[in-house]
């Protein structure tokens, strides 16, 4: 089903970016790797088997990220399936996080992902056919502390997603949500030096082989939202039923930055 499709996928130099690249392109796909850091890309792209290239974009500019959809356009004709991926985070008390934490993750987490799905958007309606792949996170339907920051910028694109998704209905143009919980990536070097949420959480944590596995069936089936994994998916339900009964008996374990 995956064969001569062609996926851009962003934030591709490491963690499950690297590993979508590596498992699309081992099913058939011509991927497109996606990064703001051209070092890290290249030594990304060395590690992907199959057909790929790797192309510098930096999410924060939409003037870059129109270019690098029409790039695509030109080169292959069409873009199949675009996973929006990038993102940082960085957990901090609200009182404590300066304003440019918060104005920084929403430009690259949220609005990064909202400027890839303006440029790409507009070749996939005119070929009636496409799927935008967001990856969101748990943490954008349950908050925690020292994560305020992060998890609006995961729940504004999960609003996005759900708003967009019944947009385009009927268009040929599909909108798939991936809400992980943590994922054993580099992604915590950032979010949380310290490594005492990580070593807190280890036996929780998804191995980014599972996740990317987990969009690659979304993407051949065209779900439109995946929570992962299920005990995270679980606490989710017992938040939005009985968000008192959550607060008393889940707190202790979500708070653990």
């Amino acid at each position: 089903m995956l064969e001569d499709k062609v996926v851009a996928i962003t934030g591709a130099s490491s963690g499950i970016g690297l590993e979508m690249a590596k498992l699309f392109a081992a099913n058939g796909a011509h991927v497109v790797m996606l990064s703001r850091n051209e070092q890290k890309l290249a030594e990304a792209s060395n590690q992907v088997v199959g057909s790929k290239e790797a192309v510098v974009l930096d999410v924060a500019s939409f003037e870059e990220a129109s270019r690098t959809a029409a790039r695509i356009v030109d080169r292959h004709g069409k873009i199949d399936i675009w996973i929006n991926n990038a993102g940082y985070g960085i957990f901090n008390r609200f009182a404590e996080a300066p304003m440019e934490q918060f104005e920084q993750m929403m430009d690259v987490n949220y609005l990064g992902t909202v400027r890839c799905t303006k440029a790409v958007l507009p070749y996939m309606l005119d070929a009636q056919n496409g799927h935008i792949i967001n990856i969101a996170s748990m943490a954008g339907k349950i908050g925690s502390a020292k994560s305020s920051a992060y998890s609006a910028t995961k729940h504004a694109v999960i609003g996005f997603t759900n708003c967009l998704r019944q947009e385009l209905a009927g268009t040929g143009v599909y909108l798939t949500l991936i809400n992980p919980g943590p994922i054993d990536t580099p992604f915590f070097d950032q979010a949380d030096p310290s490594g005492q949420y990580k070593k807190n959480v280890a036996w929780f944590m998804l191995r980014p082989e599972k996740v990317a596995r987990i969009v690659l069936k979304a993407a051949r089936t065209r779900q439109p939202e995946v929570n992962v994994p299920f005990t995270a998916a679980a606490g989710v339900k017992l938040f939005q039923l009985f968000p008192r009964l959550f607060d008393r008996v889940m707190s202790g374990m979500i708070n653990l930055k």
